[in-house]
């Protein structure tokens, strides 16, 4: 298994804990499966596939179905370590052959959810297949059509075996994802959590870049934020925490074993929840609470209007969406008031902190300047 490197790397190879794929990883090995089998009658079997982190694991097949005018593979889903409720789910990749000029068109099967509300990175109707994973899959697409002669000009229909039965679990029906589950992933890799050993990694994490004098550090809560950061401060490897949703433990470690400088970063959904007060921001201990957003709103000019628009929004996304079209700055309300409560949580340790908030692709859409007791040595 090709494994995750850097930080995150190190930080699981601490905890010891087996990583996994993401539904992501395995509709696009499937569907790499399926097309090669449309376009040349045989399944390749294992099938690999280049993750974007350029990972090249391979995938047993579960389920194979060529006929004339389609093809079908399944994956099972492993999800290493991670009590991930998609854990031995049987991901099915249909392809089949569109007219010239088409492109890549992505149906929801059974199992996988459809978009009924607006604030999701999909448009209302689309299936619940995120941008990465649909990504993946054109560029596999294209491979395997330049490898054989075929074309780009597919339709991929992604299906999830008792896939609405494991959306029950999930907390899809309140985003207005309908009909299953979603398709997910940036990586393709699924980082396992458990508390107490990514808790204990974070604590490794600093004192490693204490040891290596490190006097700023950033808290990320994924890839995508630890790109962001490198690319704003140019931190070297050993000051990257993968915070995960873990804001809590970063917070009291670093309160008790000061850096001069810690930077939060993460997507505004997880960082509104610790502008809210919360320092556990996983989704099963935490929710974006729309009305506190409401009334960032309006300490931020929305009228009152757009406040009962921002407290009755489908996720975090959307409110960010609607406040920035009236001009109404959400996205750093929500970084400075994050900022001030890792503050409340330092309790006076000298630490200054600076908190940026970005959406799915790594756009910065919210930052608070630095501010702290050790800003002036910063």
């Amino acid at each position: 298994m090709n494994e995750p490197t850097g930080a995150r790397g190190a930080q699981l190879k601490h905890t010891g804990l087996r990583p996994g794929w993401t539904t992501g990883a395995c509709a696009t090995a499937a569907t790499t499966a399926a097309y090669t089998a449309l376009l040349t009658g045989e399944f390749p079997d294992p099938v690999t596939v280049t993750l974007p982190r350029g990972q090249t694991p391979s995938f047993a097949l579960a389920a194979e179905e060529l006929t004339d005018g389609a093809a079908m593979a399944g994956v099972v889903k492993d999800a290493g370590d991670d009590p991930d409720v998609t854990h031995g789910a049987l991901i099915r990749a249909s392809v089949r052959r569109l007219p010239a000029g088409t492109g890549v068109v992505f149906k929801a099967g059974p199992g996988v959810g459809t978009v009924t509300r607006p604030g999701l990175p999909l448009p209302v109707g689309e299936p619940a297949v995120n941008p990465v994973p649909r990504q993946m899959m054109r560029d596999h697409v294209a491979r395997v059509a330049a490898a054989y002669g075929g074309s780009t000009d597919v339709e991929i229909t992604v299906s999830v075996d008792h896939g609405e039965e494991i959306a029950r679990s999930t907390w899809n029906h309140r985003l207005g994802i309908l009909g299953g589950l979603s398709i997910l992933g940036t990586t393709g890799i699924v980082v396992p959590y458990s508390c107490s050993a990514w808790i204990d990694s974070i604590r490794r994490g600093v004192d490693v870049a204490r040891a290596a004098g490190r006097t700023h550090v950033a808290g990320c809560t994924g890839s995508t934020s630890e790109k962001t950061v490198v690319a704003a401060y140019g931190l070297p490897e050993d000051a990257l925490l993968d915070m995960g949703d873990f804001a809590g433990a970063v917070l009291k470690y670093v309160r008790r074993h000061p850096v001069d400088r810690l930077t939060i970063c993460g997507g505004f959904a997880k960082l509104s929840k610790l502008a809210a007060g919360h320092l556990d921001l996983h989704s099963a201990r935490s929710q974006v609470d729309k009305g506190f957003l409401a009334e960032l709103a309006r300490h931020g000019g929305a009228d009152e209007a757009l406040v009962a628009e921002v407290a009755d929004a489908n996720t975090g996304l959307a409110a960010l969406q609607l406040c920035a079209a009236a001009g109404v700055p959400l996205g750093d309300l929500v970084a400075i008031t994050a900022r001030d409560e890792a503050l409340a949580v330092l309790r006076g340790a000298p630490v200054a902190v600076d908190v940026i908030c970005i959406d799915r692709a790594g756009t910065i859409v919210g930052r608070s300047e630095v501010a702290g007791p050790a800003v002036s040595r910063s």
